[in-house]
């Protein structure tokens, strides 16, 4: 080929059909043109008519396409490098074989590469047929960031423009040892010595395929091997990067997603041996790359989980999964302005873990609280004077629980309440009156709120809610409703009667509604226009 294309584009192929035609439409229907396109595809030992389907393209378009066939190398990094070492493109770009691109895809990156001297740029990358990928980085364009301040360690694939210059000035290429995530070596240290690095967010350009099989390389890899290839490949980046806050911003990514992962529910379906198998490895990334900061930075589920992995608590682990896959929300422990989840393990004098791997810190905490409160109980209380509400709630908090209390809210919650379904209340908003009478008792899941609250003759709707002062910030949290509803409550009065009823709103939320108990009167006129012709309307 006598011309030097702007970008080459590299199709590392084995068994994708059907998907790899729509992968290799997707490449010729390009907007940038066939003449400033190349790629170059290398057929792995394919055993369907993948190949065939290569030398079909190749034969069709043959100044724009070079195949390769190979005997299977067991994994797409040995046919990446063998298209390396033949691309002639100013840029390359990977492509999985099940994969496509929208038509402006190359042109919109090769365009962002050039006018910000990018030697690295991310184009926005979707999921298809349920396949996830995260979107935090594809927020808006931006012509220049780096790998330690922006979500590009959590987008490590190798789906991006790279300045071939650079590939070749450092001799990228990929580990052909790693059967699983062989693309993120290469991708950590192109950015790491990338000059500049762009991201092109107001188009999608990458189309990531969930086979209706989930035969995807990904999906394939048990837990050792996962765990195995994640080791090797944070092993590079410490070799690549020194130790300090830069090294943690690309490991988090590896704890709170690689790592973690290992320990969720599928955990318990592992034999006795490789559950200690996948703890001991854990453990020892842990010991060598689990920074104070890089724990403090993570939620408290996945921190927890990494710490009692890291201590070989192999049996409190599976209780703490088991658990929470189960009932949810663990018991939060409440101590002055700390608080703690109290998994499994959490101050057992045996394993001696750190407080703090069990300590609240913002994130998640709203969400948690709201999951595990629960109602216990409702009913009306017509003694005395007065209608009476009787309501046992239940909150997923032990220990210093005093400001805990259920109140009666008029107006309906903020819409940032939806969906982690409880606020964080400012210290200086006026709280709803304490009213009626309260009182609390220990609860093996928690603490039982216990409350009889005049409902009164005021027209409205309000909402049932627990207000709750937790590690130094207060929340409101909205109680749900369970089962059916409760029979409607009338109260006679000589001036105001009044009904009152309590349901079960779209949201799940238990409200009291307050109404007279007749309805505004009509004219005798109207009423037997009414009964008259009525019927004869319908």
């Amino acid at each position: 080929m006598s011309r030097t294309p702007d970008v080459t584009v590299v199709v590392a192929v084995y068994n994708t059909m059907p998907y790899l035609t729509e992968c290799l439409n997707s490449l010729v229907e390009q907007s940038i043109g066939l003449d400033r396109l190349e790629v170059v595809a290398v057929d792995d030992g394919s055993t369907d008519d993948s190949g065939k389907e290569l030398d079909r393209f190749a034969e069709r378009y043959p100044e724009t396409f070079k195949v390769i066939h190979q005997a299977n190398s067991g994994g797409p990094a040995a046919p990446s490098n063998r298209a390396l070492d033949v691309a002639t493109g100013r840029y390359v770009y990977f492509i999985g074989a099940d994969d496509y691109l929208g038509n402006e895809a190359l042109e919109r990156l090769v365009a962002s590469a050039d006018e910000n001297g990018s030697d690295v740029v991310a184009g926005k990358m979707v999921g298809t047929n349920g396949r996830y990928v995260r979107q935090k980085l594809y927020e808006a364009n931006a012509s220049s960031l780096s790998l330690f301040d922006s979500d590009l360690p959590f987008a490590l694939a190798n789906t991006k423009l790279f300045r071939r210059e650079l590939v070749e000035k450092h001799t990228l290429r990929f580990p052909e040892d790693l059967p699983v995530g062989s693309d993120q070596p290469f991708t950590i240290e192109a950015c790491y010595r990338a000059r500049n690095i762009s991201v092109v967010a107001d188009y999608t350009c990458y189309y990531a395929v969930k086979r209706g099989d989930a035969s995807n390389i990904t999906y394939r890899a048990n837990h050792l091997a996962r765990l195995k290839c994640t080791a090797e490949i944070m092993h590079f980046t410490a070799r690549l990067i020194e130790a300090g806050p830069r090294r943690d911003a690309v490991l988090e990514r590896h704890f709170t997603w690689e790592l973690a992962k290992l320990i969720q529910d599928d955990f318990l379906d592992l034999d006795r041996g490789t559950q200690q198998e996948v703890c001991a490895g854990i453990g020892e990334l842990a010991d060598a790359y689990f920074t104070e900061e890089l724990r403090d930075s993570m939620d408290v589920k996945r921190r927890a989980r990494i710490c009692l992995a890291q201590g070989g608590a192999v049996d409190e682990l599976t209780e703490a999964i088991r658990d929470e896959a189960r009932r949810g929300t663990p018991t939060f422990h409440a101590e002055g302005s700390r608080a703690y989840a109290a998994y499994p393990g959490f101050r057992d004098t045996r394993l001696a873990l750190a407080d703090r791997a069990f300590e609240l810190m913002e994130e998640k905490v709203p969400g948690r609280l709201a999951k595990g409160t629960k109602l216990l109980a409702a009913a009306w209380d017509q003694e005395g004077d007065g209608l009476h509400i009787a309501l046992s709630v239940r909150i997923p908090v032990t220990g210093d629980t005093e400001s805990a209390v259920i109140r009666l809210a008029d107006g309906a919650m903020p819409k940032s309440a939806d969906k982690p379904g409880a606020i964080v209340v400012p210290d200086d908003r006026e709280l709803p009156d304490p009213v009626g009478e309260f009182r609390t008792e220990a609860d093996p899941e928690g603490t039982v709120l216990h409350a009889r609250i005049p409902v009164g003759a005021i027209h409205a709707t309000r909402g049932v809610r627990v207000y709750l002062r937790l590690a130094g910030r207060q929340y409101e949290i909205p109680v749900r409703g369970k089962g059916e509803p409760m029979p409607l409550a009338r109260r006679w009065r000589r001036e105001d009667p009044y009904r009152v009823s309590a349901t079960v709103n779209k949201k799940g939320r238990m409200v009291i509604t307050t109404g007279p108990l007749f309805p505004v009167q009509k004219s005798l006129g109207s009423r037997l226009r009414s009964r008259l012709f009525g019927s004869k309307r319908k």
